[in-house]
């Protein structure tokens, strides 16, 4: 998280999941009193190891009940929705495996630090949830119980990887079953659980779709190694049997050569499901404003 002098802070967000009530018990106030009371036990859970400043949930039943007790919908809940492609994998873009990940997440975060540490514009205060390793192998770990009931084995590609250092695209993602390929309606998803395009200066801000013009020189190779992965997944997504691939909230820059490409795709706006909605805790004066929480990516839905 930053200040207003883009300081950078190492502080807690905890991510709340699973929120459920029996259907006898329902209508009764438990679930409300629940959230009010986690809302204010979680602003000093754990403080001792460093500041909490708020938690996030993924809302499955729409963006009205948790906003009720705090948690406020994403400014942009939405996604590209890609569909799953039977062709020989793109021979620029290797696959990634579990061990190349460590390294991936190390040089990202590198390069969020110090995007967060240059002023803002807006002068807002910005947070986001690092895309580190645990988050991944906590979806992975997800992926290889499904995939070993499933099928009897693992995917061996946790994402792919394109281009030369300094112009690399790569994306890191899960394989999601909902239910065995075979049954209908099927709706598993290979999830693109992080996205980065090396040079891409409209990552890692607060920047809203609208602002879809690209500034500056769109590299080829870059935009040949974007392709690349994004072609990597629609194969993977259809070796698997997955019926959608998904990609949240890709940058600006991302959205312009998608949209300049042929690769086929539409955007989805969620009202209802997976709805990122995030509690901040500022001061009670009113004069604080919350903070703008960006790369709201699937890496981080619990």
């Amino acid at each position: 998280m930053t200040n207003t002098d883009s300081n950078v802070e190492d502080v807690i967000v905890y991510g709340i999941a699973s929120v459920f009530c029996p259907l006898d018990y329902r209508r009764r106030g438990y679930a409300a009193r629940h959230m009010k009371e986690l809302a204010e036990i979680l602003r000093n859970w754990q403080s001792h190891q460093a500041r909490v400043v708020g938690s996030v949930l993924y809302s499955d039943i729409g963006k009205a009940y948790y906003a009720k007790f705090g948690w406020t919908p994403h400014a942009s809940n939405w996604h590209l929705e890609f569909p799953p492609v039977n062709m020989p994998k793109p021979s620029m873009a290797q696959e990634l495996i579990q061990d190349d990940l460590g390294g991936i997440c190390r040089r990202d975060e590198a390069v969020i630090r110090a995007a967060m540490a240059k002023p803002t514009h807006s002068g807002n205060k910005l947070v986001t949830i690092l895309p580190d390793l645990d988050h991944m192998l906590w979806h992975i770990g997800k992926e290889d119980f499904a995939t070993k009931y499933l099928f009897g084995q693992t995917p061996r590609a946790k994402g792919a990887i394109a281009g030369l250092p300094g112009h690399q695209a790569w994306a890191i993602w899960t394989h999601r079953y909902y239910m065995h390929p075979n049954e209908e309606p099927a709706d598993n998803v290979l999830y693109i659980l992080r996205l980065v395009v090396e040079g891409d200066d409209s990552a890692n801000g607060a920047l809203s779709r609208e602002n879809t013009c690209f500034q500056g020189a769109k590299q080829e190779r870059q935009i040949e190694s974007l392709i690349a992965v994004l072609q990597h997944a629609q194969a993977e997504a259809a070796e698997w049997q997955l019926d959608h691939v998904k990609l949240w909230e890709p940058t600006p820059w991302v959205q312009d050569v998608i949209g300049k490409s042929n690769i086929s795709h539409r955007i989805v706006e969620r009202e209802e499901d997976s709805v990122a909605s995030c509690l901040w805790y500022v001061d009670d004066s009113g004069h604080e404003a919350a903070p703008v929480w960006i790369n709201n990516e699937h890496y981080a839905w619990c």
